[in-house]
């Protein structure tokens, strides 16, 4: 009866066991010889001016804070993984509307961008040639502001972006 009982409840740890999760820095693509990391500025290929430097340093940030990588900001031979990146595409479309004044008060932004995390023999170990992000933001002062190089929303957009690469490249569920 005792062996029955002890199976009993030991029975949903084993099938918890296998469903998937992990740790947290348990970085799935990222081999164990991985210990420094070089991020160097991303390209831009859009009309959104000095995007890829906001955009840059919300991926080294979000790497420092998630991991124990040494992260390099630039280029560096000696790094044991690069990760570049392009801004392919950065759309900010309107979304909703205020009733009263007719004006819009959110929008929605895509951005689509190519990543690629490749070991210092230039093996790729995660890619990927069109990682969209979408996120819906709401109206600030005038869409000039948002898109300004300085502005709030344009930071936080780039913080929420690299959040979810840096997940996707770390985590890939």
């Amino acid at each position: 009866m005792c062996s029955r009982f002890t199976a009993f409840l030991f029975a949903p740890l084993l099938l918890l066991g296998g469903c998937g999760y992990h740790s947290v820095n348990s970085a799935v693509h990222l081999p164990s010889t991985v210990h420094t990391l070089a991020i160097p500025s991303f390209r831009n290929t859009t009309n959104a001016y000095h995007t890829e430097a906001i955009f840059t340093q919300a991926v080294i940030r979000e790497f420092t804070s998630r991991t124990s990588y040494r992260i390099i900001a630039g280029d560096d031979p000696g790094a044991d993984a690069t990760l570049q990146g392009t801004i392919t595409s950065f759309q900010i479309i309107p979304l909703t509307y205020d009733n009263v004044t007719g004006q819009t008060s959110s929008y929605l932004v895509t951005i689509t961008a190519r990543l690629v995390l490749q070991d210092r023999r230039q093996k790729v170990i995660w890619q990927n040639p069109s990682y969209l992000f979408r996120s819906q933001y709401e109206q600030t002062q005038d869409l000039a502001s948002f898109i300004q190089e300085d502005s709030a929303a344009t930071r936080r957009l780039a913080r929420d972006f690299a959040q979810s690469a840096v997940a996707d490249i770390l985590e890939s569920f």
